[in-house]
């Protein structure tokens, strides 16, 4: 990795910090056996098909182990649906067990659920000697050509001896739920080391499910419908070089309730530009990401989000634009992520009573939350990689260095990107 790159991630993540809200996770008390599941479907604009490549780019991302849980929460790295199920059994947490899946989901009759190993939930990092350093942040948001009166907000982020200072500021961020699941091996998670296999494009999740293990309850046994089940990809496409204004624009996705796009660029080694759909100052790249139908309806209410009837968006003229030594080279960077939020399915057993003051005690909930992703690189042509030839289980694995060559350079740049 460029020696010069991590200290400016440093940088822009310090001073988007400065911006956010205090949250917490809402692991509040519920049924003793819950289960959560994530269903997510994912494309990269341009590289519908790595091939050979994609085998690739899991390397240069770290990814030599088998694929583990969460892959849905965050942007994968690679076109396809993508499915996390995690189990919390407080009468026997930790305990393996078995998910029966319908026989849409091409997996197979079942799928293992499994603690994950000791340790593997902890977040390990080395050592890091930041140089000095300063970076700007310039603070977009709305969709339209041009850049709209008060904009952009700026701030100047310095790190000199260890200690950071600030010169302007950026509008606060959105305070977003945090609902995804930190686990630990009081867990029973997929994917797992045991089983890693991931679903296919024809996969639905419709149907019936059941899951059986020591201390689960017998009656955990649910049927999902169309409202749970896999959603559309966005179809996004992208139109305009950096300098422009660049037209955005998708397909209706069956399902959606709104949608959300947020988008960043390196101008050169020290500049860097954040941008929303928002029309509200503030939101960020923490909004792709699952929402509650209560943010959702009251972020829709105040044009945060765009309503489901969207199906364009252009990005301002000239925000993107290389600067410096990398205008002069013909380079920069720039990113944009589409988010199409689904519906949320949640099952208990038994059902709450009609009459409120009825007693009741449920055995188990099932919570399953659906949304469909597009990520793009702006300003960059994907001709090379249009040609590799599709993927086909291990193939990538087996194909000639040679094939591996092709943009690897390119790539390299991609995904330390996202």
């Amino acid at each position: 990795m460029n020696t010069l790159r991590h200290p400016l991630a440093l940088a822009l993540g310090a001073a988007l910090l400065l911006a956010l809200p205090v949250g917490s996770a809402q692991n509040g008390k519920g049924p003793e056996t819950q289960v959560w599941i994530d269903v997510a479907t994912h494309e990269m604009v341009g590289m519908p098909d790595l091939g050979a490549l994609g085998g690739l780019a899991n390397r240069m991302m770290g990814n030599q182990a088998p694929r583990g849980y969460p892959q849905a929460r965050n942007i994968p790295g690679s076109t396809g649906k993508v499915l996390d199920i995690a189990m919390h059994n407080s009468l026997r947490p930790g305990v393996a067990a078995e998910q029966f899946v319908p026989a849409g989901l091409a997996v197979g009759k079942s799928l293992p659920l499994v603690p994950p190993p000791p340790g593997e939930h902890a977040s390990h990092r080395e050592p890091v000697t930041t140089p000095d350093i300063e970076v700007t942040i310039r603070q977009y948001w709305g969709c339209g050509a041009t850049v709209r009166p008060g904009q952009p907000k700026v701030m100047t982020v310095r790190l000199k001896g260890g200690k950071p200072g600030v010169d302007g500021s950026l509008a606060p961020s959105l305070f977003v739920p945090d609902r995804d699941i930190d686990t630990n091996p009081s867990y029973a998670l997929w994917p797992n080391q045991r089983n890693s296999r991931g679903v296919s494009d024809r996969s639905s999740m419709v149907g019936q499910h059941r899951i059986t293990g020591d201390g689960v309850p017998a009656s955990l046994q649910f049927d999902l419908g169309q409202a749970a089940d896999f959603m559309a990809k966005p179809g996004l496409q992208t139109q305009g070089e950096l300098a422009d204004s660049i037209a955005l624009s998708w397909q209706s996705v069956d399902r959606a309730r709104a949608y959300y796009l947020a988008g960043m660029a390196m101008q050169d080694e020290r500049n860097f530009v954040v941008w929303s759909s928002s029309e509200v100052a503030g939101a960020g790249q923490e909004l792709v990401n699952y929402l509650t139908g209560t943010y959702i309806d009251r972020w829709l209410k105040q044009k945060v989000l765009l309503p489901p009837t969207t199906t364009r968006c252009a990005i301002p003229q000239g925000i993107f634009k290389p600067t410096g030594n990398s205008a002069a080279q013909g380079g920069g960077m720039a990113t944009v992520n589409l988010i199409a939020y689904g519906p949320e399915t949640n099952i208990t057993w038994p059902p709450r009573p009609a009459d409120p003051k009825a007693p009741w005690d449920p055995e188990w909930n099932v919570r399953v939350r659906t949304k469909s992703t597009a990520s793009a690189m702006l300003g960059m042509d994907f001709g090379n990689l249009q040609d590799a030839p599709a993927s086909r289980g291990n193939d990538a694995e087996e194909a000639p260095k040679e094939e591996e060559g092709k943009g690897k350079k390119l790539l390299r740049g991609l995904l330390r990107s996202l």
